[in-house]
């Protein structure tokens, strides 16, 4: 069964959700979270992610991010690592903190931006942690309704610009209402949530066809089919030629045809530093003499 999509569109939206290993605690104290928001607030900035609503829990957290390059994945690996050691040391444990791959969720723009974002900050309420959702701190809610001033990180105007785009008091109260409130439309971001993918309609679909396609074929189909008519290393390097030429066929070989530094090297008799260093060396330019 193929894996849900974790797409990465530059300038998008995306919920992600990672969880303990085995669903055990990844915070054990308010120590442990301030750890974690310390650390993603490093992230963020080191890999240009926009972070626009986050919600710590017990076992997981929820986070929307908006990234300016398809680097999500790069960014939640850093993130859980860092984080997962200094768990671990502050704690004396050992093994993984998390469960391997987190599970995001593309989200369209408008009523389903702040649908999700509604769904993380009525997390701790639907988990019985408080009554309501001003009441978690460890959450984006209270710095997005005005009740607290909001942690370095969080970006507010995205959100709040639905609500009312020219008075920021006025949005601030109208994301409170909206969230307490809530309504029948969290039942279909839960189950989108849950199975990941996309919370979006057709037009936002349509606008993302050709990334999502894209994404999809590198995604879902095995590595295997994915290759399977590429040319053969023989036929690449089926003359002898100097070392330019040479460099210029692995290049061929590694980008086009996606095969590995490894089977080159093995193929060509040579180490894999050889063709590390080939694959780093100016491409060369083959001028034709009329």
């Amino acid at each position: 069964m193929a894996r849900p999509l974790r797409l990465q569109i530059a300038g998008e939206f995306f919920h992600v959700l990672a969880r303990g290993n085995a669903r055990q605690p990844i915070f054990l104290d308010d120590v442990d979270r301030t750890v974690f928001l310390e650390t993603l607030d490093a992230v963020v900035n080191r890999w240009g992610l926009r972070c626009h609503a986050y919600c710590l829990m017990g076992n997981h957290y929820h986070l929307l991010l908006q990234p300016s390059e398809p680097n999500i994945s790069s960014g939640l690996r850093q993130l859980n690592g860092v984080y997962g050691q200094a768990f671990n040391r502050r704690h004396g444990r050992v093994g993984h903190v998390f469960a391997g791959r987190f599970k995001g969720l593309l989200v369209g723009r408008d009523s389903y931006l702040v649908q999700i974002t509604r769904y993380l900050a009525l997390n701790p309420v639907r988990a019985g942690l408080v009554a309501m959702p001003a009441a978690w701190p460890w959450s984006h809610h209270r710095a997005m309704a005005g009740i607290a001033p909001p942690i370095p990180f969080l970006i507010r105007d995205e959100i709040l610009k639905y609500f009312d785009a020219g008075d920021r008091a006025a949005a601030e109260e109208g994301y409170r209402r909206f969230v307490e409130l809530g309504d029948g439309d969290d039942e279909r971001v839960r189950t989108a949530v849950a199975r990941g993918g996309i919370l979006g309609d057709q037009t936002m679909v349509a606008r993302l066809s050709s990334a999502i396609e894209e994404f999809a074929v590198e995604t879902e189909i095995p590595r295997e089919e994915r290759l399977a008519h590429r040319p053969p290393l023989e036929s690449i390097f089926d003359v002898p030629s100097g070392r330019d030429r040479r460099d210029q066929r692995i290049r061929e070989a590694y980008e086009s045809h996606r095969y590995t530094t490894g089977q080159i090297a093995a193929h060509l008799g040579l180490g894999r530093s050889t063709i590390s260093r080939a694959l780093r060396r100016p491409t060369l330019t083959v001028v034709s003499e009329e």
